[in-house]
Protein backbone atom coordinates (compact mmCIF):
# COMPACT_ATOMS: atom_id res chain seq x y z
CA UNK A 1 0.00 0.00 0.00
CA UNK A 2 1.61 3.56 -1.01
CA UNK A 3 2.55 5.22 2.73
CA UNK A 4 0.05 7.77 3.33
CA UNK A 5 0.61 10.95 3.88
CA UNK A 6 1.04 12.31 7.34
CA UNK A 7 -2.61 14.33 7.83
CA UNK A 8 -4.37 11.38 6.50
CA UNK A 9 -2.28 9.03 9.04
CA UNK A 10 -3.33 11.14 11.55
CA UNK A 11 -6.90 12.20 11.06
CA UNK A 12 -7.59 7.86 10.13
CA UNK A 13 -4.79 6.83 12.95
CA UNK A 14 -5.72 3.14 13.72
CA UNK A 15 -4.84 3.41 17.52
CA UNK A 16 -7.95 3.09 19.59
CA UNK A 17 -7.49 3.39 23.55
CA UNK A 18 -8.21 -0.15 25.58
CA UNK A 19 -11.87 -0.58 26.76
CA UNK A 20 -12.65 -0.23 30.87
CA UNK A 21 -11.29 3.08 31.48
CA UNK A 22 -13.82 4.49 34.12
CA UNK A 23 -13.99 7.29 36.92
CA UNK A 24 -16.50 9.41 38.91
CA UNK A 25 -16.38 12.30 35.98
CA UNK A 26 -18.54 11.16 32.99
CA UNK A 27 -16.41 11.02 29.39
CA UNK A 28 -17.60 14.49 27.28
CA UNK A 29 -18.35 13.17 23.58
CA UNK A 30 -18.04 15.75 20.81
CA UNK A 31 -19.35 14.95 18.02
CA UNK A 32 -21.81 16.69 14.65
CA UNK A 33 -20.98 13.61 12.46
CA UNK A 34 -21.29 10.41 13.89
CA UNK A 35 -19.67 7.61 12.71
CA UNK A 36 -21.61 4.32 10.91
CA UNK A 37 -20.30 0.72 10.24
CA UNK A 38 -22.52 -0.14 7.17
CA UNK A 39 -25.65 1.69 5.24
CA UNK A 40 -27.69 -0.59 6.62
CA UNK A 41 -26.71 0.78 10.31
CA UNK A 42 -26.99 4.40 9.13
CA UNK A 43 -30.61 3.35 7.73
CA UNK A 44 -31.84 1.48 10.70
CA UNK A 45 -30.21 3.68 13.85
CA UNK A 46 -32.58 4.86 16.47
CA UNK A 47 -31.46 7.93 18.49
CA UNK A 48 -35.25 8.60 20.08
CA UNK A 49 -34.78 5.48 22.65
CA UNK A 50 -31.60 6.45 23.42
CA UNK A 51 -30.52 3.13 22.08
CA UNK A 52 -28.25 4.84 19.55
CA UNK A 53 -26.27 7.77 17.65
CA UNK A 54 -26.87 9.30 14.56
CA UNK A 55 -25.90 12.94 14.80
CA UNK A 56 -24.56 14.91 17.48
CA UNK A 57 -27.78 17.36 17.68
CA UNK A 58 -29.70 13.80 18.53
CA UNK A 59 -27.52 12.84 21.67
CA UNK A 60 -23.95 12.07 22.54
CA UNK A 61 -22.99 9.71 25.46
CA UNK A 62 -22.21 13.14 27.68
CA UNK A 63 -25.83 14.19 26.93
CA UNK A 64 -27.83 11.13 27.07
CA UNK A 65 -25.99 10.38 30.69
CA UNK A 66 -27.06 14.02 32.06
CA UNK A 67 -30.85 13.86 30.72
CA UNK A 68 -31.26 10.42 32.68
CA UNK A 69 -29.48 11.97 35.41
CA UNK A 70 -32.36 14.86 35.42
CA UNK A 71 -35.39 12.85 34.81
CA UNK A 72 -34.15 10.98 38.19
CA UNK A 73 -33.94 14.50 39.78
CA UNK A 74 -36.97 15.22 39.06
CA UNK A 75 -38.65 12.31 39.75
CA UNK A 76 -39.92 11.40 35.85
CA UNK A 77 -38.88 9.11 33.07
CA UNK A 78 -37.94 11.39 30.35
CA UNK A 79 -35.81 14.38 29.50
CA UNK A 80 -34.50 16.58 26.77
CA UNK A 81 -32.28 19.27 27.60
CA UNK A 82 -32.37 22.37 25.76
CA UNK A 83 -29.94 25.47 25.56
CA UNK A 84 -31.16 27.62 28.53
CA UNK A 85 -34.90 27.61 30.46
CA UNK A 86 -36.30 29.80 28.12
CA UNK A 87 -36.29 27.96 25.35
CA UNK A 88 -37.34 24.90 27.50
CA UNK A 89 -39.92 27.16 27.93
CA UNK A 90 -40.88 27.56 24.28
CA UNK A 91 -40.17 24.23 23.39
CA UNK A 92 -43.02 23.69 25.67
CA UNK A 93 -44.65 26.08 24.15
CA UNK A 94 -44.65 25.07 20.52
CA UNK A 95 -44.86 21.38 21.08
CA UNK A 96 -48.93 21.77 22.48
CA UNK A 97 -50.38 24.75 21.52
CA UNK A 98 -51.53 25.12 17.77
CA UNK A 99 -53.45 28.38 16.70
CA UNK A 100 -56.23 28.77 18.17
CA UNK A 101 -55.32 27.52 21.41
CA UNK A 102 -55.14 29.46 24.47
CA UNK A 103 -52.48 29.44 27.43
CA UNK A 104 -52.99 30.20 30.96
CA UNK A 105 -50.57 31.66 33.02
CA UNK A 106 -50.00 32.36 36.62
CA UNK A 107 -49.95 36.65 36.83
CA UNK A 108 -46.67 36.20 38.68
CA UNK A 109 -44.99 34.03 36.38
CA UNK A 110 -41.46 34.17 34.83
CA UNK A 111 -41.46 37.49 32.94
CA UNK A 112 -39.47 36.09 29.69
CA UNK A 113 -42.58 33.18 29.57
CA UNK A 114 -45.11 36.31 29.75
CA UNK A 115 -42.93 38.04 26.85
CA UNK A 116 -43.42 34.65 24.81
CA UNK A 117 -46.99 34.68 25.16
CA UNK A 118 -47.19 37.80 24.67
CA UNK A 119 -45.50 38.32 21.30
CA UNK A 120 -44.27 35.41 19.28
CA UNK A 121 -47.38 33.21 20.92
CA UNK A 122 -49.77 36.21 20.09
CA UNK A 123 -48.27 36.85 16.72
CA UNK A 124 -49.29 32.76 15.49
CA UNK A 125 -52.68 32.90 16.64
CA UNK A 126 -52.20 31.40 20.08
CA UNK A 127 -54.25 33.41 22.78
CA UNK A 128 -53.28 33.86 26.49
CA UNK A 129 -54.67 35.15 29.88
CA UNK A 130 -53.33 35.85 33.70
CA UNK A 131 -54.85 33.53 35.98
CA UNK A 132 -54.30 34.74 40.06
CA UNK A 133 -52.09 31.67 41.76
CA UNK A 134 -53.11 32.21 44.58
CA UNK A 135 -56.93 31.73 44.05
CA UNK A 136 -57.65 27.70 42.37
CA UNK A 137 -61.00 28.75 41.84
CA UNK A 138 -59.84 31.76 39.58
CA UNK A 139 -58.13 29.39 37.55
CA UNK A 140 -61.27 27.28 37.58
CA UNK A 141 -63.25 29.97 36.34
CA UNK A 142 -60.97 30.46 33.28
CA UNK A 143 -60.35 26.94 31.95
CA UNK A 144 -62.23 27.11 28.20
CA UNK A 145 -62.62 24.71 25.32
CA UNK A 146 -60.22 26.74 23.66
CA UNK A 147 -57.40 26.29 26.84
CA UNK A 148 -54.70 23.70 26.23
CA UNK A 149 -52.43 24.49 28.22
CA UNK A 150 -51.54 26.11 31.64
CA UNK A 151 -48.45 26.99 32.89
CA UNK A 152 -47.71 26.55 37.16
CA UNK A 153 -44.93 28.85 39.11
CA UNK A 154 -43.73 27.82 42.79
CA UNK A 155 -43.41 29.85 43.95
CA UNK A 156 -44.20 32.76 41.88
CA UNK A 157 -41.35 35.00 40.00
CA UNK A 158 -39.47 37.61 42.18
CA UNK A 159 -42.40 38.34 44.28
CA UNK A 160 -42.51 34.70 45.73
CA UNK A 161 -46.22 33.90 46.64
CA UNK A 162 -46.32 29.98 47.13
CA UNK A 163 -49.20 28.74 45.39
CA UNK A 164 -51.42 25.85 46.17
CA UNK A 165 -50.09 23.23 43.62
CA UNK A 166 -52.20 19.98 44.38
CA UNK A 167 -55.37 22.25 44.36
CA UNK A 168 -54.34 23.90 40.86
CA UNK A 169 -53.63 20.76 39.23
CA UNK A 170 -56.71 19.10 40.60
CA UNK A 171 -58.22 22.15 38.91
CA UNK A 172 -56.77 20.80 35.68
CA UNK A 173 -57.49 17.39 35.99
CA UNK A 174 -60.87 18.19 37.02
CA UNK A 175 -61.43 20.30 33.55
CA UNK A 176 -60.41 17.41 31.45
CA UNK A 177 -62.54 15.01 33.27
CA UNK A 178 -65.39 16.84 31.76
CA UNK A 179 -63.84 16.86 28.03
CA UNK A 180 -65.62 14.60 25.12
CA UNK A 181 -63.92 11.39 24.79
CA UNK A 182 -61.02 11.92 22.27
CA UNK A 183 -60.49 15.95 22.80
CA UNK A 184 -57.44 17.21 23.20
CA UNK A 185 -56.89 17.48 26.92
CA UNK A 186 -55.48 20.71 29.57
CA UNK A 187 -52.02 20.04 30.43
CA UNK A 188 -50.48 21.17 33.41
CA UNK A 189 -46.87 22.60 32.83
CA UNK A 190 -44.74 23.23 35.93
CA UNK A 191 -41.56 25.70 36.16
CA UNK A 192 -39.80 24.08 38.83
CA UNK A 193 -36.43 25.80 38.67
CA UNK A 194 -37.03 27.03 42.58
CA UNK A 195 -37.38 23.83 43.45
CA UNK A 196 -34.60 21.93 41.76
CA UNK A 197 -36.08 18.99 42.03
CA UNK A 198 -35.33 18.67 45.24
CA UNK A 199 -38.11 20.72 47.78
CA UNK A 200 -41.03 18.66 46.11
CA UNK A 201 -41.97 16.33 43.52
CA UNK A 202 -43.92 18.05 40.90
CA UNK A 203 -45.24 14.79 39.35
CA UNK A 204 -46.05 13.68 42.13
CA UNK A 205 -48.15 17.14 42.78
CA UNK A 206 -50.03 16.93 39.88
CA UNK A 207 -48.22 18.46 37.11
CA UNK A 208 -47.79 16.67 33.92
CA UNK A 209 -44.50 18.47 32.74
CA UNK A 210 -41.72 19.77 34.75
CA UNK A 211 -39.42 22.29 33.15
CA UNK A 212 -36.42 23.63 35.10
CA UNK A 213 -33.64 26.31 34.29
CA UNK A 214 -30.83 23.59 34.65
CA UNK A 215 -28.36 27.32 34.77
CA UNK A 216 -29.65 27.77 38.11
CA UNK A 217 -29.03 24.67 40.99
CA UNK A 218 -27.74 21.53 38.85
CA UNK A 219 -25.03 24.12 37.49
CA UNK A 220 -24.63 26.32 40.29
CA UNK A 221 -21.66 28.28 39.15
CA UNK A 222 -23.03 30.75 37.07
CA UNK A 223 -21.27 29.40 34.18
CA UNK A 224 -23.95 27.76 32.14
CA UNK A 225 -26.94 28.54 30.28
CA UNK A 226 -29.03 25.11 30.19
CA UNK A 227 -32.64 24.72 30.48
CA UNK A 228 -34.65 20.79 30.76
CA UNK A 229 -38.01 19.80 30.38
CA UNK A 230 -39.18 16.59 31.80
CA UNK A 231 -41.95 13.96 31.63
CA UNK A 232 -43.53 10.68 32.80
CA UNK A 233 -45.58 10.22 29.93
CA UNK A 234 -44.18 8.54 26.88
CA UNK A 235 -46.47 10.44 24.24
CA UNK A 236 -46.00 13.60 25.73
CA UNK A 237 -42.23 12.77 25.65
CA UNK A 238 -42.20 11.76 21.66
CA UNK A 239 -44.36 14.96 20.92
CA UNK A 240 -41.64 17.26 22.90
CA UNK A 241 -38.96 15.23 21.18
CA UNK A 242 -39.84 15.43 17.67
CA UNK A 243 -40.92 19.45 18.30
CA UNK A 244 -36.75 19.65 19.86
CA UNK A 245 -35.60 17.59 16.62
CA UNK A 246 -37.39 19.74 14.32
CA UNK A 247 -36.20 23.03 16.48
CA UNK A 248 -32.93 21.92 16.03
CA UNK A 249 -32.53 22.31 19.60
CA UNK A 250 -28.82 21.04 20.87
CA UNK A 251 -26.35 21.21 24.39
CA UNK A 252 -22.78 21.26 24.44
CA UNK A 253 -20.52 18.90 25.41
CA UNK A 254 -18.66 21.13 27.43
CA UNK A 255 -21.83 23.05 29.14
CA UNK A 256 -23.47 19.02 29.71
CA UNK A 257 -20.33 18.47 31.43
CA UNK A 258 -20.23 21.06 33.93
CA UNK A 259 -23.80 20.43 34.55
CA UNK A 260 -22.77 16.64 35.36
CA UNK A 261 -20.14 17.94 37.80
CA UNK A 262 -22.88 20.56 39.38
CA UNK A 263 -25.08 17.80 40.17
CA UNK A 264 -22.52 15.74 42.35
CA UNK A 265 -22.85 18.68 45.27
CA UNK A 266 -26.40 20.22 44.57
CA UNK A 267 -27.67 19.15 47.62
CA UNK A 268 -25.70 20.14 49.71
CA UNK A 269 -25.62 23.53 48.10
CA UNK A 270 -29.02 23.75 48.03
CA UNK A 271 -29.36 23.16 52.00
CA UNK A 272 -26.49 25.51 52.56
CA UNK A 273 -27.69 28.34 50.84
CA UNK A 274 -31.80 27.48 52.12
CA UNK A 275 -30.05 28.20 55.65
CA UNK A 276 -28.39 31.61 55.02
CA UNK A 277 -31.54 32.84 52.98
CA UNK A 278 -33.78 31.98 56.10
CA UNK A 279 -31.65 33.50 57.85
CA UNK A 280 -31.06 37.09 56.23
CA UNK A 281 -34.94 36.85 55.43
CA UNK A 282 -35.57 36.63 59.29
CA UNK A 283 -32.99 39.57 60.51
CA UNK A 284 -34.59 41.52 56.70
CA UNK A 285 -38.03 41.34 58.78
CA UNK A 286 -35.96 42.75 61.92
CA UNK A 287 -35.31 46.13 59.89
CA UNK A 288 -36.82 49.62 59.82
CA UNK A 289 -36.67 50.14 56.67
CA UNK A 290 -38.08 46.76 55.39
CA UNK A 291 -42.47 46.45 55.57
CA UNK A 292 -42.21 43.07 54.13
CA UNK A 293 -40.24 40.22 53.30
CA UNK A 294 -41.13 37.62 50.72
CA UNK A 295 -40.16 33.94 51.33
CA UNK A 296 -42.10 30.70 51.98
CA UNK A 297 -40.96 29.43 54.32
CA UNK A 298 -41.35 32.83 56.97
CA UNK A 299 -44.73 33.01 58.45
CA UNK A 300 -46.98 35.73 57.13
CA UNK A 301 -45.09 35.46 53.23
CA UNK A 302 -47.87 34.53 51.47
CA UNK A 303 -48.73 31.03 50.56
CA UNK A 304 -46.54 30.28 53.62
CA UNK A 305 -48.92 27.25 54.82
CA UNK A 306 -49.22 25.50 50.88
CA UNK A 307 -44.81 25.54 51.61
CA UNK A 308 -44.89 23.88 55.16
CA UNK A 309 -47.34 21.29 53.33
CA UNK A 310 -45.38 20.44 50.44
CA UNK A 311 -42.07 21.73 50.44
CA UNK A 312 -39.14 20.29 52.33
CA UNK A 313 -36.68 22.49 51.40
CA UNK A 314 -36.29 26.36 49.96
CA UNK A 315 -34.28 28.21 47.82
CA UNK A 316 -31.89 31.03 48.17
CA UNK A 317 -34.09 33.83 47.10
CA UNK A 318 -36.04 36.54 49.41
CA UNK A 319 -37.78 39.80 48.03
CA UNK A 320 -37.84 43.01 50.51
CA UNK A 321 -40.29 46.26 50.05
CA UNK A 322 -38.96 49.31 51.26
CA UNK A 323 -40.92 50.95 53.19
CA UNK A 324 -43.16 53.45 50.63
CA UNK A 325 -41.00 56.96 51.98
CA UNK A 326 -38.00 55.75 50.65
CA UNK A 327 -38.36 56.63 46.83
CA UNK A 328 -36.70 54.61 43.92
CA UNK A 329 -33.77 56.39 43.77
CA UNK A 330 -32.81 55.45 47.52
CA UNK A 331 -33.69 51.76 47.04
CA UNK A 332 -31.04 52.04 43.48
CA UNK A 333 -28.55 53.21 45.73
CA UNK A 334 -29.11 50.92 48.67
CA UNK A 335 -28.35 48.66 45.88
CA UNK A 336 -24.95 50.34 44.33
CA UNK A 337 -24.16 50.54 48.52
CA UNK A 338 -23.94 47.01 48.60
CA UNK A 339 -20.38 45.29 47.98
CA UNK A 340 -20.84 41.55 48.24
CA UNK A 341 -23.97 41.71 46.85
CA UNK A 342 -23.89 41.87 43.09
CA UNK A 343 -26.02 43.64 40.79
CA UNK A 344 -26.92 40.84 38.51
CA UNK A 345 -29.60 38.85 37.03
CA UNK A 346 -29.73 34.93 37.58
CA UNK A 347 -29.23 32.87 40.60
CA UNK A 348 -27.95 29.83 42.57
CA UNK A 349 -24.48 30.30 41.68
CA UNK A 350 -21.92 30.94 44.45
CA UNK A 351 -22.00 34.93 44.26
CA UNK A 352 -24.96 37.14 46.62
CA UNK A 353 -27.22 39.38 44.31
CA UNK A 354 -29.24 42.13 44.50
CA UNK A 355 -31.64 43.56 42.13
CA UNK A 356 -34.95 46.24 42.74
CA UNK A 357 -38.02 45.44 40.35
CA UNK A 358 -40.45 47.95 39.10
CA UNK A 359 -43.52 45.26 40.68
CA UNK A 360 -46.31 47.09 38.83
CA UNK A 361 -45.00 46.37 35.31
CA UNK A 362 -44.66 42.92 35.72
CA UNK A 363 -48.58 42.11 36.45
CA UNK A 364 -51.67 42.36 35.32
CA UNK A 365 -53.72 42.73 38.33
CA UNK A 366 -52.81 46.03 40.83
CA UNK A 367 -49.71 45.11 42.93
CA UNK A 368 -50.50 45.26 46.36
CA UNK A 369 -47.78 46.98 48.28
CA UNK A 370 -46.88 50.43 47.74
CA UNK A 371 -43.06 50.33 48.63
CA UNK A 372 -40.40 49.31 46.20
CA UNK A 373 -39.07 45.90 46.24
CA UNK A 374 -35.87 44.78 45.98
CA UNK A 375 -34.96 40.72 45.06
CA UNK A 376 -31.82 39.00 46.65
CA UNK A 377 -30.33 35.77 45.71
CA UNK A 378 -27.91 34.62 48.23
CA UNK A 379 -24.86 32.83 47.43
CA UNK A 380 -22.27 30.28 49.43
CA UNK A 381 -20.38 33.59 51.19
CA UNK A 382 -20.62 33.76 55.19
CA UNK A 383 -24.05 34.33 56.52
CA UNK A 384 -21.82 37.33 58.76
CA UNK A 385 -20.45 38.57 55.96
CA UNK A 386 -23.83 39.04 54.50
CA UNK A 387 -25.60 40.09 57.03
CA UNK A 388 -22.39 43.14 57.57
CA UNK A 389 -23.02 44.18 53.83
CA UNK A 390 -26.71 44.73 54.20
CA UNK A 391 -26.15 46.46 57.45
CA UNK A 392 -24.13 49.09 56.21
CA UNK A 393 -26.93 49.92 53.27
CA UNK A 394 -29.23 50.27 55.29
CA UNK A 395 -27.99 52.41 57.82
CA UNK A 396 -26.84 54.78 55.19
CA UNK A 397 -30.68 54.93 54.23
CA UNK A 398 -31.40 56.48 57.67
CA UNK A 399 -35.20 56.01 59.22
CA UNK A 400 -38.34 55.94 57.62
CA UNK A 401 -39.60 59.31 57.17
Amino acid sequence: MTQQDISTTLIHHPYKPPEGFDASAPGVHKASTVFFDSVKALREREWKDKSGYTYGLHGTPTTFTLEERIATLEGGAHCVLAPSGLAAISLVDMSFLQQGDELLLPDNVYGPNRAFAEGELLAWGISHRFYDPMDPADLAGMISDKTRLVWLEVPGSVSLEYPDLPALTAVIRDANSRRAKGSRQVLGALDNTWGAGLAFNGFELGADIVMQALTKYPSGGADVLMGSVVTRDPGLHRQILLTHMRLGLGVGANDAELVLRGLASIKTRYAAQDATTRALALWMQQQAPVVKVFHPALEGSPGHAFWQRDAQGAACLFSVVFDESYGQSEVDAFCDRLSLFRLGWSWAGPVSLCAPYAMSRMRTRPWAHAGHLVRFAIGLESVDDLKADLSQALDAMGAPR
